[in-house]
Parts: structure tokens; C-alpha cells; sequence
């Protein structure tokens, strides 16, 4: 499996509604993208002060490799990372493979 880790970081302009409206918009890409196993997310909740400006967190899984970059260009995907980058300040992405 594939773990696709997305932070975000939002400009100011983006107030506390816009922000739910953009994650929401994300989170649906898991009932319009069939190879998206799993698509969990949630709001930096964390004591530590370690977080650099990200206020929003998504861990979308894929059965494997080929899923994951069946997704990347996926016009749903795309739709969507374009809505995003007018509220964008910072995106941090990261890949794994579970277990490896």
C-alpha cells in the first residue's frame, strides 16, 4: 500500500469557512476516484508547536504505485488542486509505502 501524506497551509484570504469548504471538496475525491482505497483527514490538533504554519492534514491510501499515479492526473484531482491554489500558501506532499 501507499500512503500519499498531504499538508496544507492556507493564505490568510482563506477564512474558517473557506477552509472547510476546501477540505470537504478533497475529501470527496473518495467517492469520485475508484482507485483511492481509504481518505481520512482532519485539523492540526497537536501540542508540540512543531506544525509551520499547516493547519490541515489528508492521508490518502492506494492499493499501490500504479493507483497512486493513476490519481495524480486524474481530471477530478486536478479540478480540485486548481480550486486549492488561490488558498494555498504552502503544500507539503510525502509518499510511503506501508511497512517498507
Amino acid at each position: 500500500m501507499i500512503r500519499h501524506l498531504v499538508l496544507l497551509r492556507f493564505t490568510d484570504a482563506a477564512d474558517a469557512g473557506k477552509r472547510s469548504e476546501l477540505a470537504a471538496d478533497f475529501a470527496s475525491l473518495a467517492t469520485k476516484i475508484d482507485v483511492i482505497h481509504a481518505l481520512e483527514w482532519g485539523v492540526n490538533v497537536s501540542p508540540e508547536g512543531l506544525d509551520k504554519g499547516f493547519t490541515h492534514g489528508f492521508v490518502v491510501t492506494f492499493a499501490n504505485a500504479a493507483d497512486r499515479d493513476a490519481y495524480l492526473p486524474h481530471p477530478a484531482h486536478q479540478a480540485f488542486v486548481e480550486r486549492l491554489k488561490p488558498w494555498l500558501a504552502d503544500v507539503l506532499v510525502l509518499d510511503y509505502e506501508v511497512g517498507a
